[in-house]
């Protein structure tokens, strides 16, 4: 007979919502399918109407991409709201447990801002499934937005109230957060919570045209974007400075490439600003400018994806805790890098490339860049389910180890 502690996963963390949020992040993935291959031309995203148009009016290749990216968005929208019920239950049990509380006495505190990351995640997750398969959601968007924003802004007070609790605590008492365990971007989780509840603030700029919407958008996914940023800012450089000092923790070596997904979310925020101000405020744009700032973005992602593997590799990270005997709810961070590389590479062809004229639509440059991306979702696709193999599935045992 199995133990009752037969899975990793028994053994609960926090960043066990990083598996929801990456289910949450690969229905992205199959949304950009289509929305940069699908014409809308009546509104800034497609919708019911426009995909069932297309399919029954598209070639064999476009009815394939638009079966395959309908199926991978209602499969993994599932696992994302499967995955965050489970999380959001075992959650509750634990802050009731001596490892909840051993766990808010350490550096490690700062991990149950997951949560609001991934709440914010379903939350965008729920809104892409009413846009895909939901007729006429359009004819009412505008009475959706104002409960989207108070949905999102729920999430960033649940957000700032953890944020509190752990900032209150190590700030004004000395000595209680540990330098020495600092050495890994694992503290950027707060602003990459933030800056995810700050792009779903951020989309009724792009899709409203009540002006009021639109501004409460615009003021609301500022304020959270530029909170986002200076948490950012101020946790990479301490990080930095301690794996100077320490190396890197290797468990928790995957942050080095949480920068990725940030520029994603960030890029994006941005991008639906600057459309909400155009369309709405008569603001000016500039396609050769959208284009440097994507490119801008995208070489972020490639340093820091390339410091990360570079640890990665020399640490024997992947033999370990993806191939090996142990077993670490942090590896799910690996899929974040992954799918927001890809989400980007997309809005970097399709919005910069293609957009400043660099490159023709649909032309053989354009395919070559978009399997990049294509090729990236798949490699998550298989590490989600490698994951969800090795941490929730009734095999061999294998030692869990405690995420730092």
């Amino acid at each position: 007979m199995q133990s009752s502690l037969s899975r990793p996963a028994d053994r609960y963390s926090p960043l066990y919502f990083l598996a929801s949020l990456g289910a949450g992040g690969l229905v992205v993935t199959f949304f950009m399918y289509l929305y940069f291959w699908v014409q809308h031309p009546a509104q800034a995203v497609p919708v019911f109407e426009d995909i069932a148009a297309a399919f029954n009016t598209g070639g064999l290749a476009q009815q394939a991409a638009i079966a395959v990216a309908m199926i991978g968005i209602a499969f993994f929208a599932v696992l994302n709201i499967k995955s965050l019920i489970w999380n959001l239950r075992q959650y509750s049990a634990y802050r009731g447990t001596d490892a909840y509380r051993q766990l808010t006495a350490t550096n490690a505190h700062s991990q149950v801002l997951a949560m609001p990351l991934a709440l914010a995640m379903s939350v965008n997750v729920g809104f892409m499934l009413g846009l895909v398969f939901v007729p006429q959601l359009w004819s009412i968007v505008e009475y959706l937005f104002p409960f989207a924003m108070i949905a999102f802004g729920a999430i960033g007070v649940l957000a700032f109230r953890q944020l509190a609790d752990f900032l209150g605590r190590v700030l004004t008492k000395g000595g209680v957060f540990d330098v020495t365990a600092h050495n890994s971007f694992a503290q950027l989780l707060p602003g990459f919570a933030l800056s995810m509840v700050a792009v779903g603030f951020a989309a009724p700029a792009a899709m409203s045209v009540n002006p009021v919407t639109v501004g409460i958008s615009l003021i609301g996914s500022v304020f959270f974007a530029t909170t986002s940023l200076i948490y950012l800012v101020i946790a990479a450089i301490t990080g930095f400075n301690s794996m100077l000092h320490y190396g890197t923790a290797k468990e928790a070596g995957p942050t080095l490439m949480i920068i990725a997904p940030i520029m994603t979310v960030l890029g994006i925020t941005t991008l639906r600003q600057d459309h909400g101000m155009h369309t709405t405020f008569g603001a000016p744009t500039n396609d050769v400018e959208t284009m440097l700032f994507l490119t801008t973005l995208f070489s972020v992602q490639i340093v820091f994806l390339m410091l990360g593997m570079l640890v990665l590799r020399r640490q024997g990270y992947f033999r370990q805790f993806l191939f090996g005997t142990d077993n670490s709810a942090g590896a799910y961070a690996l899929v974040c890098p992954g799918v927001g590389t890809s989400v980007l590479i997309q809005f970097w062809l399709n919005k910069g490339l293609v957009g400043a004229g660099m490159v023709a639509k649909f032309g053989a440059t354009y395919w070559a860049i978009a399997a990049v991306a294509v090729a990236l979702q798949l490699a998550m696709i298989w590490l989600v389910l490698h994951l969800n193999r090795r941490h929730f599935g009734h095999t061999a045992i294998k030692r869990a180890v405690p995420a730092e």
